[in-house]
């Protein structure tokens, strides 16, 4: 029972891949060749082992999932439906990140922590949240539903619903 809702998840998830994203033909591609794909099949394992107090294993598989994939999602960490990483290469997602339905991670990004806290040390992404490319979101903090994070955005501050977060650097006399 718990094997073949395993499966219709990964295949909803598949679905949702191959729907976000305008290069991709059909859902047999995003199962052989997308990575963001590979790695939810790796974390889903994972989950479970850690869930089932097996430890080692668990991050043995997640070690073999980033191994593979470039992404490295703790075993602990906590992820709702339908996630699409897209070009995962560099993301990392901490042990006790949490991150919603329907949302979309690109490369480079970080769901981590500061280093100041012992317990909960990671951030809680809400539904539908776009994190941008090299994001860092750091700490036990919340981003609300429907949120998009640019890219190369810093944040250490929690952030409401519906809002768009950016870094803007202004450059003066460049080219002079």
């Amino acid at each position: 029972m718990i094997f073949i809702k395993a499966l219709k998840d990964l295949y909803e998830d598949a679905k949702n891949i191959k729907e976000k994203d305008p290069a991709c033909k059909n859902v047999l591609e995003v199962m052989i060749l997308y990575p963001g794909f590979h790695i939810l099949i790796f974390h889903k394992l994972s989950n479970f082992l850690y869930r089932h107090k097996l430890f080692f294993i668990a991050r043995l598989n997640s070690q073999l999932g980033r191994f593979f994939t470039g992404i490295e999602i703790h075993p602990g960490a906590k992820i709702g439906k339908r996630l699409f990483i897209d070009h995962g290469m560099g993301i990392v997602i901490g042990e006790t990140a949490t991150i919603g339905d329907d949302c979309t991670i690109y490369h480079n990004s970080t769901l981590g922590g500061t280093g100041k806290d012992k317990y909960k040390r990671h951030p809680d992404i809400g539904n539908n949240v776009m994190v941008g490319c090299g994001a860092k979101i750091l700490g036990p903090i919340k981003i609300g539903n429907n949120v998009k994070v640019g890219a190369n955005s810093i944040v250490l501050k929690n952030i409401p619903d519906n809002v768009t977060v950016v870094k803007c650097n202004r450059m003066t006399n460049w080219g002079r």
